[in-house]
């Protein structure tokens, strides 16, 4: 089963970071590829469909979050992606330093794409979140 765990540097107190990703469907607010966001229910359980940039949906599930450790776990339902069984986990941390750092993990079954190729694509999703955050936070060196 491949993971993919990738993490960056944001110039940002997590306090303030959380407040635009911890929403679960506030994920359009940060993410370059999502158009649009629908949000079904509150809390855990509560499913979002994304609509994505150049066409297309993605139906996630929210499996776990608390607020107080700046974490959310999430399960992908259906979509376009090269995927089956996705399990993911967005974290932010405290660097102590009024920066912080963001954590974005999963693992899954590539379905309709070598495992190579899939695993791309997750890294390809991360790092646009990532370089968007950057964008508009700014870079912790």
């Amino acid at each position: 089963m491949p993971k993919v765990s990738m993490s960056t540097s944001i110039a940002a107190r997590p306090d303030q970071l959380w407040q635009v990703m911890g929403g679960f469907g506030q994920i359009a607010d940060w993410h370059p590829a999502i158009e649009k966001a629908d949000l079904q229910g509150d809390g855990k359980g509560s499913v979002r469909t994304l609509h994505l940039v150049g066409g297309g949906t993605l139906t996630e599930k929210l499996e776990e979050i608390s607020p107080s450790e700046r974490v959310y776990r999430y399960s992908i339902l259906s979509g376009p992606l090269p995927v089956a069984d996705y399990h993911a986990t967005i974290r932010v941390k405290d660097n102590g330093d009024g920066t912080s750092t963001v954590e974005w993990s999963s693992d899954f079954e590539a379905k309709g794409a070598p495992e190579p190729d899939a695993v791309k694509t997750i890294q390809g999703i991360y790092q646009a979140g990532f370089d968007n955050l950057q964008k508009m936070y700014g870079f912790k060196s």
